[in-house]
């Protein structure tokens, strides 16, 4: 079943599907992919991608999740495609730089319509002069708080 479509009465309904897109897929997108994985387990399918996807993710963002239980040293980071967006029911863009080009909005969208736009602008620690793990601890909570609501929302949303 893709993001969209309904399942037919008295069959099982697919999880909903959410991709976390960010610049590099190597931090906020990746922190957020790990914690709804975490929080939501099979009921939430997830996916996360970046925009200039960087080399590998952000040893500070592995660290900080691995202090609450979450390990994403396995995690790779990757290009945001047009496959990726019509799979989702709801992509979520974190931060203000990472844009998702219009083409491949357009390209989803005659893929498979339908696809919710949330865009999460995150608290920026090192703008305050917090930086290194103490910055990527209050990113990981801010994000953590996000993620626990959007699951309770795709929940009691595909529940009903």
């Amino acid at each position: 079943m893709r993001a969209g479509q309904h399942a037919a009465a008295g069959s099982p309904q697919a999880a909903p599907r959410v991709l976390f897109v960010c610049v590099k897929n190597a931090g906020k997108s990746q922190m957020a992919a790990g914690l709804m994985n975490a929080a939501a387990g099979d009921s939430v399918d997830v996916t996360s991608a970046g925009t200039r996807p960087g080399e590998a993710v952000n040893s500070l963002s592995a660290q900080s999740l691995l202090e609450v239980g979450v390990d994403i040293t396995g995690a790779r980071p990757r290009p945001v495609t047009a496959d990726l967006i019509a799979a989702a029911d709801v992509v979520v863009t974190l931060g203000t730089e990472a844009r998702i080009d219009d083409d491949l909005v357009a390209a989803a969208a005659q893929l498979q319509p339908g696809a919710r736009f949330e865009t999460w602008v995150t608290g920026e620690p090192s703008s305050r002069g917090i930086d290194g793990i103490e910055r990527m601890r209050l990113v990981r909570d801010d994000i953590a708080a996000r993620v626990d609501d959007l699951r309770d929302r795709l929940l009691a949303t595909h529940a009903g």
